[in-house]
């Protein structure tokens, strides 16, 4: 097995690793019924986001390596789009996600009783705007990689 056998093994349990949980993300918070629920899923979640990170710099490193390995790599279309597109999603955890997050983390950490608040679920339908369009980026990237159309 050469250096870039193991790249490309180490790239898809990558992929697995990073991408897998970020899908579930949203569905996990989704289903909580009351607030301890939901401080709950939100716990799962963030420990989740570990591997989406983890991940998600598995990826990036193997990936740029691929390309360096086999240099042709940055003359195709789809690899210069997956990363593109990647960077796009990368910026979307400092600009994007994490100012709607923080807002869901402060009310859940002050709100009392056990019923959910209702602010909530208009922060998280922005929230989970974002991550669906995140989400829509990595199954973008996944088919690039998949079918490499150009």
């Amino acid at each position: 097995m050469s250096f870039y056998d193991v790249l490309v093994f180490v790239h898809i349990f990558s992929a697995i690793l990073g991408m897998g949980p970020g899908f579930m993300m949203m569905m996990i918070v989704s289903k909580a019924t009351n607030l301890t629920e939901l401080r709950h899923a939100y716990v799962i979640r963030n420990r989740m986001h570990r591997y989406t990170m983890v991940g998600g710099t598995l990826l990036l490193i193997t990936g740029i390596l691929m390309g360096t390995i086999n240099t042709y790599l940055f003359q195709q279309g789809w690899y210069i789009t997956s990363l593109v597109l990647f960077f796009i999603a990368l910026a979307f955890g400092p600009l994007l996600l994490s100012p709607r997050s923080k807002p869901i983390k402060e009310l859940l950490k002050h709100a009392e009783g056990e019923k959910i608040p209702a602010e909530y679920d208009v922060m998280a339908k922005k929230l989970f705007f974002v991550e669906r369009i995140e989400n829509v980026i990595f199954l973008v990237i996944i088919a690039l990689m998949i079918i490499k159309p150009f």
